[in-house]
């Protein structure tokens, strides 16, 4: 939380995305007795996952356990979560009339699950230990609806945010009415924190970003409750950072594709920074880790406002004691520099 309000802390703060997953035994059991989307409905479940991750690992925050996607449903969609594919969304957009007919979304009422699942976790976690929630942002939603679950090139989404403006943004529009009451609802529940992830942004250039998603994303964040902090992420996000940044919050992730120090020139040092360190590091040896790490922390240059993570989630392949070593080397380091 000092982190976020760019405090000195007494050593840098480390947190990482899908700290809970595949790669962690306890989480693989769980998932061994439930399919995935009956995981992300069960509040107690949920809070378990998330708590045990945190707990396992060390980690200086939990994160929420949950899906981007589960705000889809609400919307009109059908989702499924496939052993091979991935996520696939069914339902129709190819026309402004097609954004007309999804239905508004109360998230007090279709997402209540997702609140509990705050609660629980908020509950189970000890006195002090912050805890995150999230959601998906405007535009990544937007893609996974357009092109029926994962893509690479994202043609579909272009096409229609090309041919068809005013449906592109009427649908943005709609999806950040949704995602504002879910993020100040999780908050209410018991989160510290949310993050606001555009997982997809990157296939965009700086001039379509600006065009066709800041505006919606700059509302999402206005709209969320102010004092709480919030955590802007994105991939790709390089090449348009600047414009990226001027989307707001109090935290700007940045990937492990753009050194943290330029990144940090780019966004502003009146704003705090996550990550960077690329996932894969955590697949080698542990004094070439040790080495990542020290680089990343020199970027930082004891700057209050950096949160250590990873420039994208936690690899499923990633040995669990790695992770661990990861942290401790985290906390080791960044403290002993604190105290220069």
């Amino acid at each position: 939380m000092k982190a976020c309000r760019r405090e000195q802390t007494a050593f840098t703060p480390v947190w990482l995305m899908r700290q809970a997953g595949r790669y962690m035994k306890e989480y693989r059991d769980i998932r061994a007795k439930v399919s995935f989307l009956d995981l992300c409905k069960d509040p107690e479940l949920c809070a378990e996952v998330a708590v045990t991750a945190q707990q396992r690992i060390g980690a200086d925050a939990a994160i929420l356990f949950s899906d981007l996607l589960l705000i889809l449903e609400p919307l009109g969609f059908k989702l499924e979560y496939t052993e091979h594919k991935g996520p696939v969304i069914n339902g129709r957009v190819a026309s402004g009339d097609d954004v007309v007919r999804l239905p508004e979304v109360d998230p007090n009422e279709s997402l209540s699950f997702v609140f509990e699942a705050v609660q629980k976790t908020r509950k189970a976690l000890r006195p002090g230990m912050p805890l995150i929630g999230f959601s998906g942002a405007p535009f990544t939603l937007a893609a996974y609806v357009l092109e029926g679950g994962s893509s690479r090139v994202f043609d579909k989404t272009k096409k229609f945010m090309r041919e068809e403006p005013l449906a592109w943004h009427a649908l943005l529009d709609k999806i950040g009415r949704a995602v504002i009451p879910y993020l100040n609802g999780q908050i209410r529940a018991g989160a510290d924190v949310v993050q606001l992830f555009d997982s997809w942004v990157g296939c965009l250039s700086g001039e379509e970003y600006r065009e066709y998603v800041l505006p919606h994303t700059r509302k999402v964040i206005e709209g969320i409750r102010k004092g709480v902090p919030v955590i802007h992420f994105g991939t790709g996000t390089g090449p348009f950072l600047k414009e990226f940044s001027e989307a707001g919050g109090d935290v700007c992730g940045v990937d492990h594709r753009w050194p943290l120090d330029q990144a940090w020139r780019v966004i502003g040092h009146d704003r705090a920074v996550q990550g960077n360190l690329d996932p894969e590091i955590l697949l080698g040896p542990v004094p070439q880790m040790r080495e990542q790490v020290k680089k990343l922390l020199d970027l930082a240059a004891r700057r209050p406002g950096h949160i250590f993570n990873l420039g994208h989630g936690v690899l499923p392949s990633t040995p669990v004691d790695n992770v661990i070593a990861l942290i401790d080397l985290v906390h080791e380091m960044s403290a002993s520099r604190q105290s220069l």
